[in-house]
């Protein structure tokens, strides 16, 4: 007689964040690996996103051993008021809470930041002490100009200090200024910031360990949650905050 072998399917919860609050108005989830990290990725959304749309990387994150704050900009998710000229020192200022949750005031950090959240994480590098960048797709500041003109993306807005912001930052300067590596990474087939636009970036790089990767195909949103990609992020991160 041939015995049967039950087998148990057993479930996972996923991994939770270690923190959930608000700070200056910003609504956060704080993500801790269960050993100490050496250092942090702030996340950063695009337009009319949130940060649970970005919850698969700061797990990502956290099994790869570093630490995470996912945040919603202004004018979304349950943050407070419209985005405004603030948002660069937001950044800066999840940066801070990420250091404090790491226990370490001068942790290395990094910004990952995809569509809008890629071009404010360029940015808001220097002012946020951050050690490296990962850009995905990075919006064109004339695209945003458009879009916060015609109302299409979809969140609330000062929109006189949006284009004060705009109009004050090149994004080429800012990138050619860099001192830290940043990676860009972008769908060959995005529909809304042409292939083009991060490849012109690309001829700025300056720092060491800067790369740009193009994939064949895709869309505007494909390369943020694919798992390989994800992955080549995040082993370009340990050696970048490494050095």
């Amino acid at each position: 007689m041939i015995g049967r072998v039950r087998r148990r399917l057993q479930t996972v919860d996923p991994v939770r964040p270690s923190e959930t609050g608000v700070h200056e108005g910003l609504s956060f989830t704080l993500w801790l690996p269960e050993k100490p990290p050496g250092s942090g990725l702030v996340i950063l959304h695009g337009a009319g996103s949130c940060k649970e749309n970005h919850h698969d990387l700061a797990r990502a994150a956290v099994a790869a051993g570093f630490g995470a704050i996912a945040f919603d900009q202004r004018g979304h998710g349950a943050s407070d008021g419209p985005m405004d000229g603030r948002v660069l020192e937001d950044v800066a200022a999840m940066a801070g809470l990420l250091r404090v949750g790491l226990h370490a005031p001068d942790a290395p950090v990094a910004l990952r930041g995809s569509s809008m959240g890629g071009y404010l994480a360029i940015l808001a590098a220097p002012l946020a002490r951050a050690r490296a960048v990962v850009a995905i797709c990075p919006a064109d500041p004339e695209g945003l100009r458009r879009g916060l003109q015609s109302g299409e993306l979809g969140f609330d807005a000062d929109v006189d200090a949006l284009e004060r912001l705009l109009s004050g930052h090149d994004l080429h300067r800012a990138v050619e200024s860099l001192e830290i590596p940043l990676l860009l990474l972008h769908a060959e087939g995005d529909e809304r910031v042409p292939v083009q636009h991060s490849r012109e970036l690309a001829e700025r790089l300056r720092a060491p360990g800067s790369r740009l990767i193009t994939v064949p195909g895709g869309h505007h949103r494909s390369v943020q949650h694919d798992p390989e990609l994800r992955a080549v992020s995040l082993r370009w991160l340990e050696r970048a905050l490494a050095t």
